[in-house]
């Protein structure tokens, strides 16, 4: 039998005329039969640190008077080797040319999402993905996501990606991590500077990942991983 993996995504400035020129698409992923004792853990986080165990974890919330708590989450997601990681930053959406590649800003954010996810897929194991979107279109991009990872993996019986289902961050507690992840990573390559306990996180996390955050690793890195999308590949 094939092993299921979980994928949690989360996405961060996406839209084409948000204001901001960083957009992130990022994903944490386990194996399915981890989640309930990952996500039960996670509550005995937030317990220890006197919150209440639906606390949802966020970047916008990170702060001086909590960065303990959410220094025990990232240490938490290091030291567990069931928790994987990956993100894909456009530096720049300013410089897409969509009218170039004669496509839509919404093909360009599909096919951001199968790069993003492609290099996760292996033949012999089974993937379901979970997708907290934000916009008002969110079930129509989830049906569109499912179809297009299907058709480029040749999985028309749809053995490989089983599921890709649309959640709610609150609800789900790695998509909240993924959200965790992907802003300050997002944070990192905006060059933002404004809360000392947000860089003291990203700090702690470029200390237990052994990045510096700017650059791409190495294609296979099986733990953070990171895919920083160049000038001359914003069409494909």
């Amino acid at each position: 039998m094939k092993q299921l993996f979980n994928i949690y995504c989360d996405e961060s400035c996406h839209l084409e005329n948000d204001g901001e020129k960083v957009m992130a698409i990022g994903g944490v992923w386990c194996p399915a039969n981890k989640k309930d004792e990952i996500f039960h853990r996670l509550r005995e986080i937030k317990e220890e640190h006197g919150l209440n165990k639906r606390f949802e974890i966020k970047w916008n919330k990170v702060s001086k008077g909590q960065l303990d708590f959410y220094m025990d989450i990232v240490n938490y997601f290091f030291d567990n080797s069931d928790i994987h990681f990956r993100v894909l930053i456009i530096p720049n959406k300013e410089e897409l040319k969509h009218e170039l590649f004669r496509q839509t800003h919404d093909d360009f954010y599909y096919k951001m999402y199968f790069n993003m996810l492609k290099t996760l897929f292996e033949p012999d194991c089974a993937y379901n993905i979970y997708i907290d979107i934000k916009d008002t279109r969110g079930q129509k991009k989830v049906e569109k996501l499912h179809e297009v990872l299907c058709n480029n993996h040749y999985d028309f019986n749809r053995e490989l990606i089983k599921r890709v289902q649309q959640v709610r961050s609150e609800e789900v507690e790695l998509i909240a991590l993924a959200d965790l992840l992907i802003g300050a990573m997002s944070y990192e390559h905006r060059g933002l500077t404004t809360s000392e306990a947000k860089l003291k996180l990203i700090e702690r996390i470029k200390s237990r990942s052994g990045y510096s955050l700017k650059n791409s690793t190495l294609y296979r890195e099986n733990k953070f991983n990171i895919f920083i999308w160049k000038g001359n590949m914003y069409g494909k």
